[in-house]
């Protein structure tokens, strides 16, 4: 048994699988360290580390000992640990947070803007490489050997499973002297401290919510039952005193860069955010996530849920949302007799915003399908001041009162580090890396720009005839490769806030209601200033904050909204997912022109994503002006049915929303002059 399993051909196998089980690590720590220097240290200083992430390789190249197409499998598997590795060392360069398993799930979302983290070249030779190795594949799949002799499935099955127990072994090793941990609190410093092979892993399998050992329908109805109690006593019977317009603005990369410990700037690059920090209910919030995961940090500040319940590295967008509803602000705000609203300046299917959002209860989403944007920065992302326009346009044509939920990107990486010419802040460190200047330079710029937007919108609903709240935040700070002893706040994690309202209620900055906050404890705090109690996490933050078993019990409801039997809604009827209305102003065809051997749909509202459609059929369509479509003419005959749709910037074949239906009829065509 033994000479079969130790046969030329396994041995020959066996070191193969080894040395590139160790090349391979090698290759992924110095992607994620980008230092020869770092990674030598990391081998020294985290020798079991760097053996285990070996391990975790070689125990995947073990199934090469069970097929005949031994070179062909191989190769499957080499490339798949290579790319892994080369791709999360060039996200590092542009986001800052590696690559885990969930990403690969949203990939589809990334496409539309990678041309704003990488060079047309860049993006042209990245393709060719993947073709390449496609190619070599399948070569190799069609002309690769197969093993030259029978060999002895069940002897070399033998061989795996003791491999799997040395697996098995050095895990229970490495957890009993807690080398190892199953949870990243944070993801950066995980694959830093853990390495890569084991970071994508434990995000590949770290999913979800681990269900609590004690979680029935008597522990949640306890939960509930004390939680209903407290809020009576602490906010009594009444609800409803106040109903005004609620507005939340999340912003992209945003925080205060004057609080980074000896940064000189030749002028606040923040003017409105401190005035109104002065004024008003303000504080830090803290988020889950720094220099990238948006979608998390939004995900806590609808849901009131708290991330870290989750798996390391997971968005709930794509693992859960997707599947089923979700309790947020948006439903507790219609139940409350609200319209609900996001805008948001980047495309639909960003994240998967399109598909989710009906399971978070929104009655409209305005994209930037449906906006007329024209002013971009230099990183290729929309520049905020446009959102204003869309936010005062909903709050005047939705009837009653609006709660819209509004996500910026001007403030977007990667950020350039060229020379910003005429800045209207400027970096006075003259001891700084040039680059790093530019970076810096170029990215407060952005800052006093979106400053300028949140005053200009601050105006506005000064001027506004209905009662308005205003809440901004940061989602997470930027990727500037920021420690929290850069930090005046000591966190990277902390963004401010302020809750601004045209009323006076926050402007007389009510003694203690200024104060830090976690995002998921964001939703309650404004609602509890509105007394409003709907929805079961609100009512749980705001009553139960200072109780002993406070996350104990908010995971346990956590777990019984999204994966449990929802004891905690029994009675109050299953949520149902909303049916989205993608604009405000409908897009609309008003009729046609004619001009040589083109025809002009002339209507309103039309955008870069406006496409003519003649008999449920797509036609070659020009946006020539926000009233102006150009098609060619042999395109159309009488009695065709001429719609315009509202198409996805990332599926064509998507469509959003369309306009009225028009009867082509071509007597009634004239010609432009």
């Amino acid at each position: 048994m033994l000479k079969k399993i130790l046969c030329p051909s396994n041995r020959k196998v066996f070191c193969l699988n080894l040395f590139a089980s160790f090349g391979l690590t090698v290759f992924m720590e110095l992607m994620e360290r980008r230092s020869f220097t770092a990674l030598l240290m990391f081998m020294q200083e985290r020798t079991f580390i760097f053996l285990y992430n070996m391990l975790i390789i070689f125990i995947s190249f073990s199934i090469v000992f069970l097929v005949s197409k031994k070179y062909f499998f191989f190769g499957i598997i080499f490339v798949w640990w290579g790319m892994i590795g080369l791709i999360n060392g060039i996200i590092l360069i542009n986001r800052k947070t590696p690559f885990t398993a969930v990403d690969l799930t949203i990939f589809k979302s990334t496409i539309p803007v990678l041309t704003s983290y990488f060079s047309v070249a860049e993006i042209i030779v990245g393709i060719i490489l993947i073709t390449l190795g496609i190619a070599g594949l399948v070569t190799l799949f069609l002309y690769s050997p197969s093993a030259r002799k029978a060999f002895d499935l069940r002897m070399n099955a033998v061989l795996v499973g003791f491999f799997i127990i040395l697996f098995a072994m050095a895990t229970y090793f490495g957890v009993g002297r807690k080398l190892l941990i199953s949870k990243f609190d944070n993801l950066i410093a995980g694959y830093q401290d853990y390495g890569s092979a084991y970071g994508f892993v434990i995000t590949a399998i770290d999913t979800g919510i681990d269900r609590p050992i004690d979680y029935s329908r008597t522990r949640v109805k306890k939960i509930m039952k004390v939680t209903d109690k407290r809020w009576k006593e602490e906010h009594g019977e009444k609800e409803g005193s106040k109903r005004p317009n609620v507005i939340f603005l999340q912003l992209e990369s945003y925080f205060d860069a004057t609080e980074m410990k000896g940064l000189e700037l030749s002028s606040d690059p923040l003017p409105n955010l401190h005035a109104l920090q002065e004024q008003t209910t303000s504080g830090y919030v803290t988020v889950p996530v720094y220099g990238a995961g948006t979608i998390n940090t939004e995900f806590e500040a609808l849901t009131g849920m708290n991330l870290s319940y989750f798996g390391t590295g997971e968005y709930p967008y794509r693992s859960i949302l997707h599947k089923r509803t979700c309790e947020s602000m948006a439903y507790w705000m219609r139940n409350e007799g609200y319209v609900t609203s996001v805008i948001h300046n980047n495309n639909a299917s960003f994240y998967d915003r399109d598909k989710v959002y009906c399971n978070l209860g929104f009655d409209n989403f305005i994209s930037s399908e449906n906006m007329n944007i024209i002013d971009y920065n230099d990183a290729g992302w929309a520049k905020d001041k446009i959102l204003e326009d869309y936010i005062m346009n909903t709050l005047e044509e939705t009837p009653g009162k609006d709660y819209i939920y509004t996500i910026s990107v001007q403030g977007h990486g990667d950020y350039p580090d060229k020379k910003v010419i005429n800045p209207r802040i400027r970096v006075l460190n003259e001891d700084m890396d040039e680059s790093y200047r530019n970076t810096l330079t170029y990215y407060v710029n952005q800052l006093y720009e979106m400053d300028l937007f949140i005053g200009s919108l601050v105006k506005s609903l000064s001027e506004y005839d209905e009662e308005a709240v205003l809440v901004f935040f940061g989602d997470h700070l930027p990727g500037l490769n920021l420690e929290k002893k850069d930090l005046k706040s000591g966190s990277k994690y902390k963004t401010p806030y302020v809750i601004w309202d045209n009323y006076g209620y926050n402007v007389a900055h009510r003694k203690g209601e200024s104060g830090n906050l976690k995002s998921y404890q964001f939703p309650s705090k404004v609602l509890s200033q509105l007394d409003i109690r709907e929805g079961i996490m609100n009512r749980y933050h705001q009553a139960m904050q200072e109780t002993k078993n406070y996350k104990r019990n908010m995971k346990m409801l956590q777990y019984d909204l999204l994966y449990g039997s929802s004891f905690s809604r029994e009675g109050e009827g299953e949520l149902k997912a909303s049916k989205i209305r993608y604009c405000i102003d409908s897009v609309a065809v008003k009729g046609l022109r004619k001009k040589d051997d083109s025809i002009y749909v002339m209507g309103e509202h039309f955008t870069d994503y406006s496409r003519v459609y003649v008999n449920d059929s797509p036609v070659d369509t020009t946006k020539i002006s926000d009233f102006a479509l150009k098609i060619p003419a042999n395109a159309i005959k009488d009695e065709d049915e001429l719609v315009v749709h509202q198409v996805s910037k990332t599926h064509q074949n998507i469509t959003f929303n369309t306009s009225n239906t028009y009867i082509v009829n071509l007597l009634n065509v004239e010609d432009i002059p």
